[in-house]
């Protein structure tokens, strides 16, 4: 008669006070075989969202309407609210470059780069782009409609506008944007001085974006902020998704399939088959030389 084996030793659930620790101890093994440039986005993320949510209950609170009133107030004349600083030439500047943040350019921008994609045969990159673009414009719209912040009413607008003004959809959309396209540009660049060229001018126009909204009086600067940090923290939380779908082959493993495979030694192309070696038309005089030696 068989005898009953003894059944395994079950583990024991961890106490509630230990977990935190073990989870604290998982984080870091996952974190140590990172990538140092992943390890610097995902600091980078968590103080993006940490600055939105606190600058979010500044602003809530009423801490900071002081200070937005000023600021709106001193880009205009001292003796006449609607006539902002400078010449003519810097108020036309400010439209020209707060429509850089509008929604009509950058659908252009990013079709132009998904159509470059689409050709170049990185579909899937493109669905990437696509969909990070417009899940980014629909977050904009979402926290705007749960804020419900009223415009700036301290200068007259210089600008046409609708939607309330917390976060900035200008400053949110075009770091959106410009920061997701030139991250994936600079990571296809292999010279260190071009990435730099490249994130530099991205990082310029989402500034200057922001900016001529508090110029043009339809943005508190805290609005500003509020919509640069939401746009980097998306932008970073899509550069970490599409470096986790790079990793594992998920985003562009048609590139890898196309490349051609090294040919072992010895062996040829069809298209340029060996070279045969040339044959000496038959004479008696060669063959009684051959025979004779």
């Amino acid at each position: 008669m068989p005898t009953p084996q003894p059944s395994p030793p079950q583990a024991r659930a961890a106490p509630i006070g230990l977990r935190p620790l073990r989870w604290l101890k998982r984080l870091a093994t996952y974190l140590g075989g990172r990538e140092p440039v992943v390890l610097v986005v995902l600091l980078l993320l968590a103080a993006a969202i940490w600055g939105f949510l606190a600058l979010a209950d500044a602003v809530m609170e009423g801490s900071t309407a002081e200070f937005d009133r000023w600021a709106v107030r001193s880009m205009r004349q001292a003796d006449d609210p609607a006539e902002p600083l400078g010449p003519l030439w810097v108020q036309e500047l400010g439209r020209d470059v707060t429509a850089l943040g509008g929604l009509g350019w950058l659908i252009f921008f990013t079709l132009v780069v998904a159509g470059f994609l689409w050709l170049d045969g990185k579909w899937r990159m493109m669905l990437f782009v696509l969909a990070a673009t417009g899940s980014g414009t629909w977050l904009s719209h979402l926290l705007k409609q749960l804020f419900s912040r009223p415009r700036p009413d301290v200068v007259p607008h210089l600008s046409h506008v609708q939607s309330p003004s917390f976060p900035s959809g200008h400053s949110m959309l075009s770091a959106v944007v410009y920061l997701t396209l030139g991250a994936l540009l600079a990571a296809s660049l292999s010279k260190v001085r071009l990435k730099i060229y490249v994130l530099s001018i991205a990082v310029f126009l989402t500034l200057m974006v922001g900016s001529s909204r508090v110029y043009l009086g339809v943005h508190y600067p805290t609005d500003v902020l509020a919509g640069w940090t939401a746009g980097l923290a998306w932008a970073l939380a899509c550069w970490c998704f599409a470096h986790w779908l790079q990793q594992r082959g998920r985003l562009e493993p048609e590139a890898a399939r196309r490349r051609k495979k090294p040919k072992p030694d010895g062996q040829a192309s069809a298209a340029f088959p060996p070279r045969q070696r040339r044959q000496e038309p038959f004479s008696w005089n060669t063959a009684n030389a051959a025979s004779q030696a």
